[in-house]
C-alpha cells in the first residue's frame, strides 16, 4: 500500500481536534509529510504560542515518515504553479502535491479547493 502525503491542514485538523480529525488519526503512522509542510505545522503552533519541547515531542511521536524537501520536488512545485494558481494555493500546498505525484500516492487535506484538482489523487476531509 503507497503511504498517504498529509498536508499541514490535515495534521493540524488532529492537533486542534477540528472536524476531519477521526479520518486522519489513523493514517498518522503510515503517512508521509514533507519537512516544508512539517514546517508549517511548527509555524502555526509558535503562532499560537504553543510550540515547545512538548509539542514537538508530541508531533514526533505521531509516527508520520517525514520527506526532506529536495531538487525533484522543487522543481514539481514550480511546475505546479501555473496549474494551481487560479485555486490560490500556497508553496507549502504544492509541497504536499509535489510529494505525492512523485511518490505516486494521494495528498489527503483539509483545504476543498484541492477537490477540483485533476491532475494528482486528493482526499478532501470535510
Amino acid at each position: 500500500m503507497n503511504k498517504k502525503v498529509l498536508d499541514s491542514s490535515a495534521i493540524l485538523a488532529v492537533i486542534f481536534e477540528e472536524f476531519g480529525a477521526e479520518v486522519i488519526r489513523p493514517l498518522l503512522d503510515c503517512s508521509l509529510v514533507s519537512s516544508v509542510n512539517l514546517a508549517e505545522v511548527y509555524s502555526k503552533l509558535s503562532e499560537k504560542g504553543i510550540f515547545d519541547e512538548q509539542s514537538i515531542d508530541d508531533l514526533q511521536k505521531l509516527g508520520l515518515e517525514i520527506v526532506d524537501f529536495d531538487l525533484p520536488q522543487a522543481l514539481k512545485v514550480a511546475d505546479l504553479r501555473p496549474l494551481t494558481r487560479h485555486l490560490g494555493l500556497s508553496l507549502g500546498d504544492r509541497c504536499c502535491l509535489a510529494l505525492a505525484m512523485i511518490r505516486n500516492t494521494t495528498a489527503v487535506t483539509a483545504d476543498r479547493e484541492w477537490g477540483k484538482l485533476s491532475f494528482c489523487p486528493v482526499e478532501v476531509i470535510r
